[in-house]
């Protein structure tokens, strides 16, 4: 392997147009689809939007490739989704309430990215591309000879132990845990373990591309900042042996024999491209005065609705940061929420629970279910000292979503699940004076 491939490099800004080669003179030059492209290669557009929706939407990318994508797009055969689910799913009886699970353990045979992935909770509906899915990855090996690419979602992944290398038709990209990656709709990609094993959460998000929140009166600066998302160049693959592209459509995975690698890809250019971000980037902005702000202050990327201010899907980190409101309770506050709430931990302690909720473990809170602080941090947070407090080596996150996220009998079913979480509460006491 070359020392860019083990190294990658990278181009930075959120939504660029960009344009990589990996060979010298593979991309024409003042059109898209010349008559004869140089060196031989095909034209292939990978469109990720519809042509005609307003240009600051608009995704497409255009593939300088060795051989066409359609030579491996028939006879595709069913295979098993395992414990992947898509909505609308709803299995047996779903459990309601607050939920969490701690950390699933690893499955008895070997796993890869996408047989060790299994779905958490769904919402929503992937035919009219609304709500989302939240997932669990556990993965003790490589993608070695098989490819993959989502037709139902965008997918973003959050490592939470172990490298994944994501090796795509734009190029190749490692992530680690404390950073994301977020593959687009249609990409075929590969992925292989940069350690031993790996774990970490997908959400599959169904609507609108993930994209900037608006930051409103915040201005121009703060948050996530477009220059430190980072996209990758240009690395092809030029070989012929035996392998196995799958893809996930309608719920279903199908798959089909290949004879060469698809990912011979020259040269590109475009902006539906793969991505990643370093999570420990995120300028965090919140209260210096009282009070805790609302926790849409922590949003990382969105993917809007129809409904202004109405989020399909809110991708929200909690990262470590200064606390200094004054006569303030400092964690959340207790609440219930129009908004369903799927949370992990990546590492570190989250400061709204004291015990029982520990890093590759989740949580679950849907619209209208009471939760927040459970006793001892309530205590701790009204009894302490209101000093300046750095919370460090702290990564939490959190998928929040507008519809009702529905368990799936994976998720009902584990020993993970616990059956005592709500006892959290079960301690807080009357305290009223009147």
């Amino acid at each position: 392997m070359t020392d860019d491939v083990v190294h990658p490099t990278y181009q930075s800004g959120f939504g660029n147009e960009f344009a990589s080669e990996a060979m010298a003179g593979a991309l024409p030059v003042g059109q898209n689809n010349p008559q004869k492209p140089p060196l031989g290669l095909y034209t292939e557009q990978l469109s990720g939007t519809a042509f005609t929706v307003p240009n600051h939407r608009n995704r497409r990318t255009w593939f300088y490739r060795i051989r066409p994508s359609v030579r491996h797009a028939w006879r595709f055969t069913e295979g098993d989704p395992h414990l992947i689910r898509t909505a609308p799913c709803r299995e047996d009886n779903p459990p309601i309430g607050q939920l969490r699970w701690d950390p699933p353990p690893f499955p008895d045979g070997p796993t890869t990215f996408v047989t060790g992935m299994r779905t958490m909770a769904t919402n929503g509906d992937a035919h009219t591309q609304t709500g989302m899915a939240a997932h669990i990855y556990m993965a003790t090996e490589s993608m070695t000879d098989t490819y993959f690419y989502n037709a139902d979602g965008e997918m973003l992944v959050v490592p939470q132990d172990g490298r994944l290398r994501f090796v795509t038709e734009c190029g190749v990209l490692i992530v680690e845990p404390g950073e994301i990656a977020v593959m687009p709709r249609g990409m075929v990609y590969r992925v292989e373990l940069v350690d031993a094993t790996a774990r970490g959460y997908v959400c599959e998000n169904y609507g609108t591309y993930l994209e900037l929140p608006d930051r409103g009166p915040i201005g121009a600066n703060g948050l996530a900042n477009p220059r430190d998302f980072l996209y990758p160049v240009a690395a092809y693959e030029d070989f012929e042996a035996a392998g196995e592209l799958s893809v996930k459509f309608d719920g279903r995975m199908f798959s089909v024999e290949t004879d060469y690698s698809p990912l011979d890809v020259v040269g590109w250019h475009g902006n539906h491209v793969p991505y990643k971000y370093d999570l420990r980037r995120f300028n965090v902005m919140g209260s210096i005065s009282f009070d805790h702000p609302d926790p849409s202050i922590f949003t990382v990327l969105t993917s809007p609705s129809p409904d202004v201010g109405v989020a399909n899907l809110d991708f929200v980190v909690f990262t470590d940061r200064w606390l200094v409101g004054e006569h303030t309770f400092r964690p959340p506050w207790y609440h219930k929420n129009i908004m369903s709430e799927f949370m992990g931990i990546l590492y570190g302690v989250y400061d709204a629970k004291e015990e029982g909720f520990s890093p590759g473990g989740m949580s679950l809170h849907n619209m209208y279910f009471a939760h927040g602080p459970d006793h001892d941090a309530w205590l701790k947070a009204t009894t302490s000292d209101l000093e300046p407090e750095k919370l460090s080596d702290t990564m939490s996150f959190m998928f929040e979503t507008r519809y009702p996220l529905i368990p799936t009998a994976y998720a009902g079913s584990i020993p993970a699940l616990q059956d005592d979480y709500p006892s959290v509460w079960h301690s807080l006491e009357r305290h009223f004076e009147g």
